[in-house]
C-alpha cells in the first residue's frame, strides 16, 4: 500500500462518521461505501462500508431520519400496548408470551430478525430474543 493510499484511507476513516451518522445501519453502510470508494477506490469502499455501518447505527437501528415516520406508522395501526412492570429501555428483555410482536415493513430497511411492539405506550424494536434494542421516542 502506498503512502498516498494510506493517507487517503486515514482521512476517509476520520470523515465517515460525519457522513454516515444517524442514517441507520444499512443506509450508513451504503453511504460510507460510496464515500470511501470516491475517496480511496475499492479499498476505501470496503473500509467506508464498515465504518458507515458502525457509525450509522449511532442513531439507532432505524436511524434518526426514519424514527418519526416509524413512530407514526405504529400509532396509525393502533397496536395494543403491553403493560410491562420493568424498565422500558435498551437491554430489557420482554416475555415471549403475552406480547404481540410485529414485522417491520421493508420500507424502513431494518435488518431481518428485528420486530416491533408497543410497551407502556412506547414503540420499541426487539431482537429475536425479545430484548429491546431501540426505544422509539
Amino acid at each position: 500500500m502506498t503512502i498516498k493510499t494510506l493517507i487517503a484511507a486515514s482521512a476517509l476513516v476520520l470523515s465517515l462518521p460525519l457522513a454516515a451518522q444517524a442514517q441507520g445501519t444499512i443506509p450508513g453502510a451504503e453511504r460510507g461505501a460510496a464515500a470511501g470508494a470516491d475517496a480511496a477506490g475499492p479499498i476505501g469502499g470496503i473500509v467506508g462500508g464498515a465504518v458507515g455501518a458502525a457509525t450509522g447505527t449511532v442513531g439507532g437501528i432505524l436511524g434518526v431520519d426514519m424514527a418519526p415516520r416509524f413512530r407514526s406508522y405504529v400509532r396509525e395501526r393502533n397496536v395494543r400496548s403491553y403493560d410491562y412492570d420493568g424498565r422500558v429501555a435498551v437491554g430489557s428483555t420482554l416475555p415471549s408470551s403475552g406480547v404481540t410482536y410485529y414485522d417491520v415493513p421493508s420500507e424502513y430497511r431494518v435488518q431481518p430478525g428485528y420486530r416491533y411492539t408497543v410497551v407502556n405506550d412506547r414503540p420499541v424494536l426487539v431482537d429475536r430474543g425479545h430484548r429491546i434494542v431501540e426505544v422509539i421516542d
